[in-house]
């Protein structure tokens, strides 16, 4: 009899500390998870009704600042993209003698190009008694009238520059 009584004191024992464990280890996490929501929950629906209406009332008043935030930053892009496109990165600049008894390399082609390759080229050319400069709009790279060697040598220059 003395067996039996210890051996069920002894069990019972075991399960005190199998119950404790779980309730150390495992429920008792999860009871402090569950009581912060209940606690969210009370703040938040704590006036009633009417505070979860204010609650949302506030929530949509941002989101509303904040979509009107992203327009005005898609226009001030859409409005940079546009002053981009007329912006000049493609230079292309040659030096070159004009004519045999002229040296120095005081001639030159200058094409300055947007990003679409729209734009202007600009010749001098040098010799001892003037100097001519003439000017040729450029459109997708294709000068609109007749170019010299030197003008698309610049263009071509001005079309493989760093964009």
């Amino acid at each position: 009899m003395q067996n039996i009584l210890t051996a069920v004191l002894t069990g019972l024992a075991s399960a005190l500390v199998v119950v404790g464990g779980y309730q150390l280890l495992i429920a008792g996490p999860r009871f402090a998870k569950l009581r912060a929501i209940v606690d969210q929950h009370d703040q938040l629906l704590g006036g009633g009704a009417a505070r979860a209406t204010d609650r949302l009332s506030a929530l949509e008043r941002e989101s509303a600042g904040i979509v009107a935030a992203r327009d005005a930053e898609l226009r001030r892009v859409d409005a940079l993209e546009k002053t981009a496109r007329l912006e000049l990165p493609r230079v292309g600049f040659i030096r070159f003698n004009a004519f045999s008894d002229v040296g120095s390399d005081l001639s030159y082609a200058l094409a300055l190009l947007n990003r679409d390759g729209d734009g202007v080229v600009l010749s001098s050319i040098y010799s001892r008694e003037e100097t001519r400069t003439y000017g040729k709009a450029v459109t997708a790279f294709k000068p609109a009238q007749d170019p010299s060697g030197e003008e698309l040598a610049a263009i071509e220059k001005a079309r493989a520059a760093a964009t």
